[in-house]
């Protein structure tokens, strides 16, 4: 029977349950991680775990989440949940809400427990000709405020996401760009942008990063988003952080995405503009070739 892990305790899926007063349902608090992980000869790996549960700690006490949260243990419990799973690829949903309590407490703290939710399925397989030949994507109605200081963080506010994305798929596109509200890109709606220009790679600063003409940004530091600064970094290519408007992206070599799902996601049209020749480029195609090898690599650790 399938197994989940809640506070402290693997339970039957389908008899996992939260409080009707949890802060995730009653006022949306709360943060995600999505890892790619699996099991291979009894020994459970997730790609680069480490820097997960990292950004989850910075943003949990960021924004007021919790200021004790353990990376360590966190870690352990999602390699045992996978192995639980006894899943060979797997998609592994880490949830940290702010527990049963009621947010709009006048002391402005609580001592409250937050609720720890682990779900690993088996990842999403996608068509091999959405890597050979790319995808489309459109622009979404829906900007990001650089104002907000909870854009950049992995917040289980997806609401606006998720219906950006239907909107794209009616239209046939793979994924939803967005812009911020000063018409500079902030990314794709569950992933992160790069273009390739004249052989540089160029991507939109992320939180945490050198402020963005002044304004903090919007945009989430992706854990696949950092191992292809570092891959780059290590063959010699030239990376610039910068805000991008959206005729870069039009005028640009190559586009392609990042997420832990799908790794490096070629960008072949945007609207009805043809990028580059049309047809995956080199540097994307090296890039998600190096990534499917890392994949492998940490599965093999």
């Amino acid at each position: 029977m399938a197994e989940v892990f809640l506070n402290g305790a693997f339970v039957p899926r389908a008899g996992a349950r939260v409080s009707a007063l949890d802060a995730a349902v009653q006022h949306g608090v709360g943060l995600f991680e999505t890892m790619l992980g699996g099991v291979i000869g009894g020994r459970p790996w997730v790609f680069r775990l480490g820097d997960h549960l990292q950004r989850l700690k910075a943003s949990a006490l960021g924004l007021g989440l919790s200021q004790s949260l353990r990376e360590d243990p966190l870690g352990d419990a999602v390699l045992d949940s996978l192995t639980r799973s006894g899943l060979e690829r797997a998609r592994v949903r880490l949830t940290i809400t702010g527990g049963d309590l009621n947010m709009l407490a006048s002391t402005g703290k609580s001592a409250a427990t937050p609720t720890v939710l682990i779900v690993p399925q088996p990842a999403t397989v996608y068509p091999d000709a959405m890597f050979e030949r790319g995808t489309s994507v459109v622009f979404a109605d829906t900007r990001a405020n650089p104002l907000n200081p909870f854009e950049g963080h992995k917040t289980i506010n997806y609401w606006w996401r998720l219906r950006e994305l239907q909107v794209a798929a009616a239209k046939g596109a793979g994924e939803a760009i967005v812009l911020q509200v000063s018409n500079h890109v902030a990314g794709g709606c569950v992933s992160n942008l790069f273009i390739v220009k004249d052989g540089e790679l160029v991507t939109p600063i992320a939180r945490s990063e050198e402020a963005q003409g002044g304004l903090p940004s919007p945009v989430l530091p992706g854990i696949v988003r950092g191992w292809v600064l570092d891959e780059a970094k290590s063959r010699g290519l030239k990376v610039r952080r910068e805000m991008l408007a959206p005729g870069d992206l039009l005028a640009a070599d190559e586009v392609f995405l990042t997420n832990s799902s799908w790794g490096v996601l070629p960008v072949v049209r945007i609207e009805r503009h043809t990028v580059g020749s049309g047809a995956v480029g080199a540097i994307t195609g090296n890039l998600r070739s190096a990534w499917i090898r890392a994949a492998g690599a940490a599965q093999a650790e």
